[in-house]
């Protein structure tokens, strides 16, 4: 597994990582401790080394899996982690109690990677105030690094120039060959400041694996049902994207989620996150590094992508 230095941080992580969503057991149907165990192991034996997860993922239970896995196979300082703080949770107050709490759960003196999950809508607390005692976390050694999802371009400006010693090292926002809204102004203004966006979804929740279609719809009580892509509209949308990632398949000898993935981990500035059920999901997504698309396959991939990106329609009803 390829090595890269994750942008302004001295974290030297696997060019893809895992998410950890799926762990909660509350979004993407039930998941067992096993599970979440079973694709931890197999993801460092294939060389992953940062696992991304948030409080809010089945109200602690995603960190406390992976905590839990990580301590009972003893690979902690074998790994990176990456959590996030409740959008809702931004007060001074909040972050000193949630820190902790999370730190708990998920057995760490220190966490790599400590995430604003969203901005503070409901409470409209400062943005500075709320940065400033993340500083402060840094500070006192109880977090590594800070970064912010779900941000848009001007608010993390602002957020950045709140901080006094330290700097903002990634933003984590939806991003993959079907939802590019990131490329017309945020990914710009990151690759000029040197952070690195995490693109969270970058497989769009698997519509980019091929398996699903208007005739073969997420199952009812999967969190897809409720998401503007999976809508009838979108997934016949999405088709000629979708054929042409099994078109590549084909040619390169692999899978259309690899083809997805390869064409993000071209851009050293982008680091998905794909999620992973089962031990073989974790072993697909490591396939996607350690070969390149060839340019003209990745051009007409992009652009494809790109065409298709500005029809879709997010309303629902």
């Amino acid at each position: 597994m390829e090595l890269v230095k994750l942008g302004k941080t001295d974290m030297r992580v696997s060019r893809i990582g895992i998410g950890a969503w799926q762990f909660s057991g509350d979004a993407w149907g039930a998941f067992t401790y096993e599970q979440a165990k079973a694709v931890v192991a197999k993801a460092v034996e294939v060389g992953i080394n940062f696992f991304d997860t948030a409080a809010i993922y089945g109200r602690g239970r995603s960190e406390e899996y992976l905590g839990r896995a990580l301590r009972e196979l003893g690979l902690r300082d074998q790994v990176y982690i990456a959590t996030k703080i409740h959008g809702d949770w931004l007060r001074r107050i909040d972050i000193l109690t949630s820190v902790e709490n999370q730190r708990r759960r998920l057995g760490v003196d220190a966490i790599d990677l400590y995430q604003i999950h969203w901005p503070a809508c409901w409470h409209n607390t400062p943005i500075c105030e709320t940065m400033r005692t993340l500083e402060e976390l840094v500070n006192r050694g109880l977090v590594r690094y800070l970064g912010v999802s779900n941000f848009p371009v001007q608010l993390l400006d602002y957020a950045r120039s709140c901080l006094s010693r330290i700097d903002i090292a990634t933003s984590q926002n939806r991003y993959n060959l079907l939802e590019r809204e990131a490329d017309k102004e945020l990914l710009p203004y990151l690759r000029r400041e040197g952070i690195v966006l995490i693109a969270w979804s970058p497989l769009a929740k698997g519509l980019l694996t091929g398996k699903y279609s208007v005739e073969n719809p997420p199952a009812f009580e999967d969190i897809r049902r409720n998401d503007p892509l999976y809508t009838p509209q979108n997934l016949k949308l999405a088709q000629p994207l979708i054929e042409e990632l099994k078109r590549l398949a084909a040619v390169y000898g692999k899978t259309p989620a690899q083809i997805a993935l390869n064409w993000l981990i071209r851009d050293p500035w982008i680091y998905p996150i794909p999620g992973a059920k089962t031990p073989e999901q974790v072993v697909e997504n490591a396939g996607a590094v350690g070969w390149m698309l060839k340019d003209d396959d990745w051009r007409k991939l992009d652009r494809l992508g790109w065409e298709i990106s500005q029809k879709v329609v997010y309303v629902m009803w």
